[in-house]
């Protein structure tokens, strides 16, 4: 009879006793004379492992939740004269640490108050002669993810011609991943030995039932945007992207690992936002919300009405506008002139008179009004000059299209564009293949969103369900997106419309929830008032999402399958979006993020026969009493989705 005794650990101390194994192999191995260093999230459910070789080299490896995902990944940059940096010639000479525990509160953003708790370790690495400099390299690890940058300190004695940076993500299995990819579907799912060449971020990545992450940069001050690169049969990649010069004051983006359980966790993060600095300018002005948008609406009839591009159409969007309490209206192209012809002035439009009268029109009834602005008028005529004359007349911000150029030069004239509306007080959204968020909504909350994505409205070719329920756990963890939902004109066949007059692949139902799914500090719907009146239910949704947002959660949802999310509004009314992919299903939805009390639950869902194909109009409303501990069904069809207001009753 065996009556050896056995010592069983609990399930929940398995990753704290793996975090004091690593620590104590880590501190033996510091006592023996080797350069190894560990860095934990302050919940120690994150590790990151730090070393530098016998060959100078300095790799990292990174952990989730007692899971390694990354490992013996390089560190640096090669330069022409010096090669590799760091390499035998250079040293770990010292070692930093501190602890950060603060609170962010944004202008705007998915919730008023953003914890900003990390721990920090910074890496000092000197080179030897003949080539004497200096590289700090700096780690923090939060609860929700890892990230590092370069830093060349202003006190280094070389500049250095880059060749490459060496930076890697040596994965440790054959993961699924997904990727941006411009204005097509996203790429994906995909498993990381099938990648060849480039790819974009945000690189979502599936790496178990329950392990998530994202690879993303935040705080590009200057350079390219990062890519990345990949070997087919690897699971490394290397970002193809590099610095022309390391000089001193150089300072790198952040190379970010976000980290999850689940997807919408990635979502939900404001962990990019965090690693960019605090801004420097009163932004109080900055007002987010839903806004109308008139390129859509060109050539629609309604009741004898002929909805054009003019004054007229628009003073019929501003009282709609104001009636239900949307703040903004959008100009699109050609007010001033055909937007591609490069005599067409931005400052003497031929519609300038109509424009600064329709800005005073919306002023009178509290509705701002954006204008757009094509990068060859912004670049063939005085920039400084037009977004200052804006400014004069009163406009609520600018919507920028068709930016041309290298990314670099993109990357620069876009942070000059969002700095300079800062200063008149304008607002701005960027268009046609902007360069990527990058948590700039910090330092400038004036940049409410961009079009890092395919809008829908103009890709119905290659914009279906699937694309959106992709597009929300990729695209969107990088910051606001303006994605154009809010269809709620689905007829089967050609609408009126002189532009883009396709319909939608969607339901009308599920066209509501996307408006509030879709994170973007402006949200810009493209229908004619009269068929979001049509809707009373789901016009009542709209209106209900009264920004800057309170609270924001991913209650569920899995890439490219479904997505649920919460937001809590303003005046404390929780709001709920559902979307499906191309295929039907009904999802139990849990309100415990409620506080205690009883709510009015206003429901919509899609009508029984409804289909994102042959039966896009259709609705069914309903009303019940919850509290936190209701479960809701919802049955969402084909393509569609689901809307729910919560409002206190007692």
């Amino acid at each position: 009879m065996n009556t050896s005794k056995r010592t069983h650990f609990p399930f929940h101390s398995l990753g704290l006793f793996l975090f004091l194994i690593t620590c104590f192999c880590f501190l033996k191995a510091q006592a023996q004379g080797s350069k190894r260093y560990t860095l934990a999230s302050p919940d120690r459910q994150l590790l990151l492992h730090i070393e530098q070789k016998v060959n100078g080299e300095i790799i990292y490896g990174y952990s989730a939740h007692s899971k390694q995902l990354i490992k013996d990944s390089r560190l640096g940059f090669k330069a022409e004269e010096v090669g590799n940096i760091p390499s035998l010639n250079w040293k770990i000479t010292s070692s930093s640490r501190k602890t950060v525990d603060s609170a962010w509160r944004p202008v705007w953003g998915k919730r008023e108050i953003v914890r900003d708790h990390f721990n920090e370790l910074i890496l000092e690495v000197s080179g030897t002669a003949p080539y004497k400099s200096q590289l700090s390299i700096e780690f923090r690890a939060y609860n929700e993810g890892v990230a590092f940058r370069y830093r060349f300190p202003k006190e280094s004695k070389s500049e250095h011609r880059v060749v490459s940076e060496l930076t890697e993500f040596n994965f440790t299995g054959d993961f699924t991943a997904w990727y941006y990819n411009f204005e097509k579907h996203n790429i994906g799912p995909e498993l990381l030995s099938i990648a060849e060449g480039e790819r974009m971020p945000v690189m979502t990545i599936k790496a178990g039932s329950n392990s998530y992450m994202a690879v993303h940069e935040a705080c590009l001050t200057e350079g390219e945007p990062m890519k990345l690169q990949s070997k087919k049969g690897e699971f490394k990649f290397s970002v193809a992207s590099k610095p022309k010069l390391l000089y001193p004051g150089y300072q790198s983006a952040w190379r970010v690992i976000f980290s999850g359980t689940t997807p919408g966790q990635l979502v939900d993060s404001h962990l990019l936002e965090l690693l960019n600095p605090a801004p420097t300018m009163d932004f109080s002005w900055v007002k987010p919300g839903i806004a109308l948008w008139d390129w859509r609406i060109d050539g629609a009839e309604w009741d004898g009405f002929h909805y054009e591009m003019n004054y007229p159409s628009w003073v019929k969007m501003i009282d709609f506008a104001a009636e239900q309490g949307f703040p903004h209206l959008v100009l699109d192209a050609n007010w001033y002139g055909p937007e591609f012809a490069k005599s067409s002035d931005p400052l003497k439009g031929d519609k300038a008179k109509d424009v600064q009268n329709i800005i005073q029109y919306g002023k009178e009834r509290n509705v701002g009004v954006w204008l757009y602005l094509n990068d060859i008028g912004g670049k063939n005529f005085p920039i400084e000059q037009i977004l200052k004359q804006y400014g004069e007349w009163g406009a609520a911000g600018v919507k920028y299209g068709f930016m041309t150029g290298k990314p670099e030069e993109k990357n620069a004239r876009t942070r000059l564009l969002t700095e300079l509306c800062a200063k008149n007080k304008l607002l701005i959204d960027f268009h046609d293949e902007p360069v990527h968020p990058y948590g700039q909504m910090r330092t400038w909350p004036n940049a409410l969103t961009r079009e890092y994505c395919k809008a829908q409205l103009d890709g119905h070719d290659i914009f279906y369900p699937k694309t959106f329920v992709t597009s929300a756990f990729v695209n969107m963890i990088a910051g606001p997106v303006d994605m154009n939902n809010g269809m709620f004109d689905l007829r089967q066949g050609k609408t009126t419309r002189k532009d883009n007059n396709m319909e939608v692949p969607s339901t009308v139902v599920s066209e509501a929830a996307r408006t509030l799914i879709t994170f973007s500090g402006a949200t810009i719907i493209p229908d004619i008032p009269e068929y979001y009146q049509k809707y009373p239910e789901l016009l009542a949704f709209l209106s209900a999402q009264k920004m800057p947002w309170k609270e924001s959660k991913t209650l569920s949802g899995e890439i490219g399958e479904y997505i649920v999310t919460m937001r809590q509004a303003t005046d404390n009314v929780y709001l709920i979006g559902a979307a499906s992919n191309e295929k039907g299903r009904t999802l139990n939805i849990p309100l415990s993020f409620l506080p205690q009390g009883r709510f009015k639950a206003y429901i919509v869902q899609d009508g029984d026969d409804a289909h994102y194909l042959k039966n896009r109009e259709t609705c069914k409303a309903s009303e019940q009493e919850v509290t936190r501990k209701t479960l809701i069904d919802l049955k969402l069809a084909p393509g569609g989705g689901a809307c729910i207001k919560l409002v206190r009753t007692k």
